[in-house]
């Protein structure tokens, strides 16, 4: 461990230089994944993503350094980077992203052209999830260049498609490289959360999306009631899921389940009862809950706030999208890892948390493999026009990359 502190304090500088300039070299490629709909809007892609761009530039860079990058495609153009330090034995993953999403309009520069103001890097991919993966790459070849023996292995796993997928497309990513047995570590660290490293993901809540549709009578506008108005049927049923309180048990760092109420669509014209209406609700539900039973009251809910205001209109529920809840323990063995490592380099220990949201770390878990967000940077710089993060930070992220790999697998 000290060998590789020594190596940190002499190469300091050249390792922050390294890190813009390959942060840089990534986020000029443009791997931008709109899906196919808007893909014309972009015309530097040949297909959405595109996610090979930035696989190769990382891949050269490795090749560069000594180690045996790998890039699987499940589709063309929709690469999959692969590299690992070490020997047989347990594996740590570091599990990113290739693709990022559309740059969108008020840059104060060029999105795709790294600039460096201020101790920050900005462009679109420096904190998602380019700069990350800079650094990732950078503590690999600290290991390497110091020779440490680990009693195990270190893997970067830079993927496609995690920002954008259509409705039932295959992935490229996660789940073709799973499926296909390129993914099986004993624990992974995804580098995707924010936080400024101060606190870890333990857990994240699962989704459900629903479709909510409601069906009435057509009538002219001007004798309304002729007609059975869906749209106010709609708006019935939708306030009455919005007041649902959902039974569950309070989860230690997810708290309770949420309900949105996002999509609300009915009518072609003022002068029309609506015959149909539709909205969408995103519901974040945590473990303890069950999916179905959590469909079958948001049905009942519907239908009886209908029963009480329009008994002539219909509702159906339908799931568009649902993913479950995870979590590690607060107290595994990888989330005191990173805590003794923070402490000892950074001064302070970086807390369990749970998020609403969704990143790797919820497919890793998903699959059986224990995972957890933890990583550089401002959550309230993702998706966001100017993004940007600290040089300092990801700097520091390299060579916490370093000693917990150490901590976690340990030396020969």
């Amino acid at each position: 461990m000290q060998q590789l502190k020594d190596y940190f304090s002499q190469h300091e500088a050249r390792i922050r230089e390294e890190l813009v300039a390959l942060t840089s070299d990534l986020v000029a490629q443009p791997t931008v994944n709109p899906g196919k709909a808007r893909l014309a809007d972009f015309p530097y892609l040949r297909v959405s993503g595109q996610e090979s761009r930035a696989a190769l530039v990382a891949s050269k860079k490795l090749r560069d350094w000594g180690f045996q990058p790998r890039i699987l495609e499940a589709e063309p153009e929709r690469g999959n980077l692969l590299v690992t330090y070490g020997s047989d034995g347990p594996e740590l993953l570091l599990g990113l992203h290739l693709d990022v999403v559309p740059p969108g309009d008020g840059w104060a520069s060029d999105p795709f052209q790294v600039e460096l103001r201020d101790g920050r890097l900005y462009g679109r991919g420096t904190l998602d999830d380019k700069g990350p993966l800079a650094a990732s790459m950078l503590a690999l070849k600290a290991l390497k260049d110091v020779g440490v023996p680990l009693r195990g292995r270190v893997t970067i796993a830079a993927l496609a498609s995690e920002e954008f997928r259509e409705p039932g497309e295959p992935d490229p990513g996660f789940a073709y490289m799973y499926a296909n047995g390129f993914l099986n570590p004993n624990a992974a660290i995804i580098p995707d959360v924010g936080e400024n490293l101060r606190r870890i993901d333990v857990a994240e809540k699962g989704r459900l999306v629903l479709g909510i549709k409601t069906h009435g009578r057509q009538a002219h506008g001007s004798t309304p009631e002729l007609g059975v108005n869906a749209g106010v049927a709609l708006c019935e049923a939708l306030a009455a899921i919005h007041r649902l309180q959902l039974p569950h048990s309070p989860h230690p760092v997810l708290g309770s389940p949420t309900i949105n109420v996002g999509v609300l669509r009915s009518g072609e014209a003022a002068n029309v009862v609506p015959a149909a209406g539709y909205g969408e609700v995103d519901i974040r539900w945590v473990p303890g809950q069950d999916a179905e039973g959590i469909v079958a009251m948001v049905l009942d809910t519907a239908r009886q706030a209908l029963a009480a205001s329009l008994p002539e209109a219909t509702v159906e529920v339908t799931i568009l999208s649902a993913t479950e809840p995870h979590g590690v323990a607060a107290d595994s063995l990888l989330v005191r890892s990173i805590q003794r490592c923070t402490q000892e380099d950074l001064g302070f220990t970086p807390q369990p948390f749970g998020i609403g949201g969704g990143t790797f770390a919820k497919a890793f878990n998903l699959a059986g493999i224990p995972a957890v967000g933890f990583g550089p940077g401002d959550e309230d710089q993702y998706h966001v026009t100017n993004e940007s993060i600290s040089l300092d930070e990801l700097y520091q992220f390299t060579r916490l990359i370093c000693f917990i790999a150490i901590d976690f697998l340990g030396t020969k």
